[in-house]
C-alpha cells in the first residue's frame, strides 16, 4: 500500500463535515452526488495510478496472463498444462483460468446479486457494518477505513464461508436470493479450488505421478484443505469523476494459498510486472487466479505472491468476487516438507491473524533514515495494524509494502528482521528471522 494511504494527516481531515459520509462508504458519497474527488481520496502525485515509476499512462498498459483450460488438466495433455501452471505461478503469479466447470448462470448470477446488494438503501447495507474483524459478515469501505490516512475508492462486504451451518444465518438476508445464491457459489469455488491445488501440488512435485520420493513424508495437505478457511470478499469500485487522482485498493498481496477472482468486463484489476503496473484484461467467464502468501512459503518462495492493486474509472460501476482459501486457522503455514534449499520459517494462521490485528504502533529511529522508507514503514504498520523491528545496525537497501527487501531478497510482512552489527557479512546481509511479537 502507498505512504499515502496509510499515513494520516490529520491536519487536513480533523473537522471534515463529510467524516460520516466517508466511513458509509464511497458509494453512499457518490448516491449524494459528487463533481469532484473528495480531498480524502486523493493521492499524493507520485502514488496516482496515472504517474507511476515517472511514466505517463502507465496505468493504459495491458498484460495478458496465461491462460490455463481447466479441462485439459482432465486429458491427455494434463503434463503440459502442469508445466504451463507452474511457469504462470513461478514468472506471473496470476494466471486466468477458462472451462473450470463452474455454470455461466452461477458466475452471471453471483455479480448480478452482488450488484444488487450494494444498490440496496443505505441503511439496509448498514445493517452489516461492523469493527469486528472477526464478524461472520461485514460491510465496509477503503481498505481499512479505521485506519486509512487517504480513503481508497471501494466499498466491501465480507463474508466468512466455513463451516457455512455457523456463519449463513449471519448473512445478508436482502436481497431475498442472496444467501442461495452466495452458498451456491461459495461451494463452487471451494471444489473448484481444492481441484486446483491438487494440480498445483502436482505440478510442484508434491502428489499425483510427479510426486518427489523423499525420506520424510508429506502431510495430506489437501484434507487440511477439505475444512480450510474460505473469505468471500464483494467489492463494488463506483464510477469516480476523477480516477486519476486515487485508486480502488492500494498495492498488496495476499494471505492465503490462493485467491479466486470473479470479475464483471470492466478493467480495474493491475499486478506488478517487471516494474510496472500492467491492466488485466477482463476474460468472459473465466477466474483470475493468483498466488497468495501462503503458497509462497509452501512452495518455499518457487512460486511468488505478486503485489496488485485496482484503478477506477469515471463512467461504468465495477464488481468483482475475490474468494480467498487457505488452511485451517490452527494449521502451521511452513515450506513442504520435500522442498530444497533455505527453507522460510514457517508461521501459524492464528499468529498471522493476531499480527494483524494488534493496533500497536511504535516510532522508529532508522540510522541514516530514509523518508520514503519511513514513510513505506509507518504506512504498513498503520495499514496492516502490526509492527516491525528492525536494529539500527540493519543494511535496508528498499522497503515495499507488504515485503521487505534487502540484499538477499524479500522478507514477507509477518516476519520481522532481527540483526546485530556482528551479523553483517561484508559480502552479503545474512537474515535471522523471528515472528512479529
Amino acid at each position: 500500500m502507498s505512504p499515502a494511504m496509510g499515513i494520516t494527516t490529520e491536519s487536513k481531515q480533523e473537522n471534515d463535515p463529510l467524516d460520516t459520509h466517508y466511513q458509509n462508504g464511497v458509494k453512499h458519497l457518490c448516491e449524494n452526488g459528487i463533481s469532484k474527488v473528495p480531498n480524502k481520496y486523493i493521492l499524493p502525485v507520485s502514488e496516482r495510478p496515472s504517474s507511476d515509476n515517472g511514466v505517463p499512462n502507465a496505468a493504459e498498459l495491458s498484460l495478458n496472463l496465461p491462460v490455463i483450460d481447466f479441462a485439459e488438466l482432465q486429458g491427455s495433455n494434463r503434463s503440459q498444462v502442469l508445466k504451463s501452471i507452474a511457469n504462470a505461478c513461478e514468472e506471473y503469479g496470476f494466471f486466468q483460468l477458462v472451462n473450470h466447470g463452474i455454470p455461466s448462470d452461477i458466475i452471471s448470477s453471483m455479480i448480478d446479486v452482488s450488484q444488487r446488494f450494494f444498490d440496496l438503501p443505505m441503511e439496509e447495507r448498514a445493517k452489516y457494518m461492523s469493527a469486528d474483524m472477526c464478524s461472520p459478515v461485514r460491510y465496509g469501505t477503503s481498505f481499512n477505513q479505521t485506519k486509512d490516512g487517504v480513503f481508497c475508492w471501494r466499498d466491501f462486504l465480507k463474508l466468512m464461508c466455513h463451516p457455512l451451518s455457523d456463519v449463513l444465518p449471519h448473512w445478508p438476508s436482502s436481497p431475498v436470493d442472496f444467501r442461495k445464491l452466495a452458498v451456491t457459489y461459495s461451494k463452487e469455488t471451494k471444489y473448484l479450488f481444492l481441484t486446483l491445488m491438487e494440480a498445483i501440488l502436482e505440478s510442484l512435485g508434491l502428489c499425483g505421478d510427479t510426486k518427489k520420493k523423499t525420506g520424510e513424508e508429506d502431510d495430506d495437505i489437501l484434507e487440511k484443505f477439505q475444512d480450510g478457511s474460505q473469505l468471500m470478499v464483494v467489492n463494488c469500485y463506483p464510477p469516480c469523476p476523477e480516477p486519476e487522482l486515487t485508486l480502488g485498493m492500494p498495492p498488496h498481496s495476499d494471505y492465503g494459498f490462493l485467491t479466486l477472482l470473479l470479475q464483471d468486463d470492466i478493467q480495474g484489476l493491475q499486478i506488478q510486472f517487471k516494474g510496472k503496473w500492467l491492466t488485466v484484461e477482463p476474460l468472459a467467464n473465466s477466474f483470475v487466479i493468483n498466488i497468495g502468501d501462503h503458497l509462497e512459503i509452501f512452495s518455499n518462495g518457487k512460486y511468488k505472491s505478486v503485489l496488485h492493486r485496482v484503478v477506477v474509472n469515471s463512467t461504468k460501476p465495477r464488481i468483482s468476487v475475490a474468494s480467498l482459501h487457505s488452511l485451517p486457522f490452527k494449521c502451521m503455514v511452513k515450506p513442504a516438507p520435500s522442498s530444497s534449499a533455505k527453507k522460510i520459517q514457517g508461521i501459524t494462521r492464528i499468529q498471522i491473524l493476531l499480527a494483524f490485528w494488534t493496533t500497536f504502533l511504535p516510532l522508529f529511529e532508522f540510522n541514516n533514515r530514509d523518508d520514503f522508507i519511513f514513510g513505506q514503514t509507518m504506512n504498513a504498520c498503520e495499514f496492516e495494524g502490526f509492527y516491525f523491528i528492525l536494529k539500527q545496525s540493519v543494511k535496508l537497501v528498499r522497503c515495499v509494502n507488504p515485503r521487505w527487501r534487502t540484499q538477499e531478497g524479500w522478507i514477507p510482512w509477518y516476519a520481522r528482521k532481527s540483526l546485530h552489527s556482528s551479523d553483517l557479512d561484508p559480502d552479503k546481509v545474512r537474515l535471522s528471522w523471528d515472528l512479529v511479537a
